[in-house]
């Protein structure tokens, strides 16, 4: 395939190189097509472990892999590193920070970013875990409160930087805090013997009535169970009103003093201006047809956590995991062959796999359609899943060794401070994110 020639294929692009990105790039090779994948980094980032980044389990090198390595078999892909700021959907154009673009057919795989429900205290003062350097802003604002407590000489001082406020009690949530006990129960004491493990607080916060939510019921009691035998208080039905980086209040007049609020409570999509906002659904979703189109148009698709496929068996949208976007990227790419080809399309059909959460040690859940099981063995599987589904044999070995070297030893991973998080500018988060990057 020549220059000249590849010149005639129409033109995809794709903008995000998540799950959904990959599976469109991926499944339109040896196609008579051009794909063009932009994304602001290079690299894919495998966000299931991202809470074992931020608790030094796993190095960020291990959950990332080359977007250009992965693809460079494909003879029809290319790569540019690029922040998509406008679509243009009469012109078939977008605009990015590398220039405008045009397109015959684009794919808006963007994904989602934190919802702090419009609360600026908490925008400003809490930790967000959607990305690897939010995840590893949030390593060393850890790391950096446990050094400064074994240097503050009262229980009093000790106390905030010894406490952790996670709301949201979904998997992320439920993950890191189990990973958090998992520190104060096996590591705090050997790292720094100045501190007790009774002084390290972990709270796991929501106004739902359970944790995990849309896991069985079966599955979110024996959760909470996990969590408690570990020392996590688990505060449901409450609701937090604010936050100020030193306090956070719940409606009610409840307070705990803390340093150190984790907020994963819920997503909004990351939908680029130019998109009519009459099609803008709850959670910044954009509407799409059962092809996956954005309404209104006929060469523009959405998938994944930006997209909302609102119909009588969906009529909130497809949950925002990864096995959708998955999906919805194989649809895709086939739905975009077959109307270059002229053929009919078809309707997307979601296949739920089931859901999984890991707690702790030998500590899991999974709910496999009807079959749901807890435990050692639902360990195992969430284990066996998310090492089979990493990019990269490399990264594959590196993990597989890290949770050998974890489970043998109790004290898994390094925990290095290898660049200060400044608490002063910590309300800035896009600079943070530079500095990360």
């Amino acid at each position: 395939m020549d220059t000249k020639d590849k010149a005639k294929f129409p033109k995809v692009v794709i903008v995000g190189g998540g799950f959904g990105g990959l599976q469109v790039a991926g499944n339109l090779k040896d196609k008579p097509v051009e794909v063009l994948m932009l994304d602001k980094h290079n690299y894919h980032t495998f966000q299931p472990l991202l809470y074992q980044v931020a608790t030094g389990s796993l190095e960020a090198e291990s959950i990332a892999f080359s977007l250009r390595k992965n693809f460079s078999g494909q003879k029809n892909f290319r790569f540019s590193i690029a922040e998509v700021s406008k679509v243009n959907p009469e012109m078939n154009t977008i605009e990015t920070s590398i220039g405008e673009i045009e397109y015959d057919y684009l794919v808006i795989a963007t994904g989602s970013t934190t919802n702090f429900f419009g609360n600026k205290d908490i925008e400003k003062f809490a930790m967000p875990m959607k990305s690897i350097p939010e995840a590893l802003n949030l390593r060393y604002l850890i790391l950096q409160n446990l050094e400064e407590a074994t240097l503050v000489p009262t229980k009093a001082e000790k106390e905030p930087l010894l406490t952790f406020v996670l709301v949201g009690a979904g998997p992320t949530g439920v993950e890191l805090a189990g990973a958090l006990a998992e520190i104060r129960n096996h590591i705090l004491c050997k790292d720094y013997p100045e501190l007790k493990k009774e002084d390290m607080k972990v709270y796991l916060v929501d106004f739902l009535p359970k944790v995990l939510g849309p896991f069985s019921d079966e599955a979110s009691k024996k959760a909470r169970e996990f969590l408690t035998d570990m020392g996590v208080e688990v505060l449901l039905n409450v609701k937090v009103e604010s936050y100020d980086g030193d306090e956070i209040k719940f409606e009610g007049g409840k307070t705990i003093r803390t340093k150190n609020v984790i907020w994963s409570a819920g997503v909004m999509g990351e939908v680029p201006a130019g998109i009519n906002k009459d099609i803008i659904e709850r959670g910044n979703r954009i509407r799409v047809d059962s092809s996956c189109r954005v309404a209104g148009t006929q060469n523009i698709f959405a998938i994944g956590d930006v997209a909302a496929m609102i119909t009588d068996d969906t009529p909130k949208g497809h949950p925002g995991v990864a096995q959708v976007a998955i999906q919805m990227g194989k649809f895709v790419a086939k739905t975009i062959m077959q109307t270059i080809n002229g053929e009919p399309t078809g309707t997307f059909k979601y296949n739920d796999k089931g859901s999984l959460a890991t707690i702790g040690r030998n500590k899991a859940v999974a709910d496999l359609g009807k079959i749901k099981f807890q435990g050692f063995f639902a360990w195992l599987v969430w284990m066996f899943v998310h090492l089979i589904s990493l990019l990269g044999f490399r990264n594959k070995v590196i993990v597989f060794v890290n949770w050998i070297g974890s489970y043998i030893s109790f004290n898994g991973g390094n925990r290095l401070i290898i660049r200060r998080l400044n608490k002063e500018t910590l309300a800035d988060k896009s600079q943070q994110t530079a500095k990360a990057d």
